[in-house]
């Protein structure tokens, strides 16, 4: 072959694997953009999440302790009334010669204060009764807790998004597969503390 054209040959080759590498790189900048988009739209949905939880921990927190305070209210009414009731019946014992109409006037009221009294222990028509009131405080507390145990998953999940984001930011401009590689990696453990943070599938063993 001629010393010319094997040149020729050379430098041909030389500038197809060029182009290839320069097509490789291209391709692989593009990969890393859609992979950056889909981080970006994680990132967006375990904030929400976050928010979510963190809100739903102070809601739970407030209305739980609003209920209970309003039971130990109930709690003080019932007391009240059940001594109101007990004194009036020590009344109709210890004093046997009362008329029969200020008898009767004692018996009603002494019954009235015992159904006030069986009115705040339970009164599912408005569920504002202490058993009523004290079972929507657990839930209300069982709410805080779930709440609480998931917003760790989402700010774990949203600081490794966020690193993930950069790394293949960087990955772009240094053409560094290694770098997206690893921001792949990330993003991957954050997207299953996301779906951890919503379904609580595994215990966090911190945080």
């Amino acid at each position: 072959m001629d010393p010319a054209d094997a040149a020729d040959a050379i430098g041909e080759a030389i500038e197809e694997d060029e182009q290839a590498g320069k097509e490789a790189d291209e391709r692989f900048r593009r990969w890393v953009a859609i992979a950056i988009g889909v981080l970006a739209m994680l990132l967006a949905i375990t904030g929400l999440g976050g928010d979510d939880a963190a809100s739903a921990v102070v809601n739970s927190n407030i209305e739980a302790s609003d209920t209970y305070a309003f039971y130990q209210a109930k709690n003080i009414r019932q007391t009240n009334n059940r001594l109101a009731g007990d004194e009036l019946e020590i009344m109709l014992l210890s004093v046997p010669n009362l008329s029969a109409e200020a008898r009767q006037a004692i018996e009603r009221r002494r019954d009235s204060y015992r159904a006030q009294e069986a009115r705040l222990e339970s009164e599912p028509e408005t569920g504002e009764g202490k058993r009523e009131l004290l079972a929507k405080a657990a839930e209300l507390v069982q709410q805080r807790e779930r709440a609480q145990r998931q917003d760790p998953n989402f700010d774990y999940a949203q600081a490794l998004l966020q690193i993930a984001i950069v790394l293949a930011s960087v990955s772009i401009v240094a053409t560094s597969r290694p770098l997206f590689a690893l921001s792949l990696l990330l993003g991957t453990v954050a997207a299953l503390l996301t779906v951890n943070g919503f379904a609580l599938l595994v215990p966090l063993p911190f945080g």
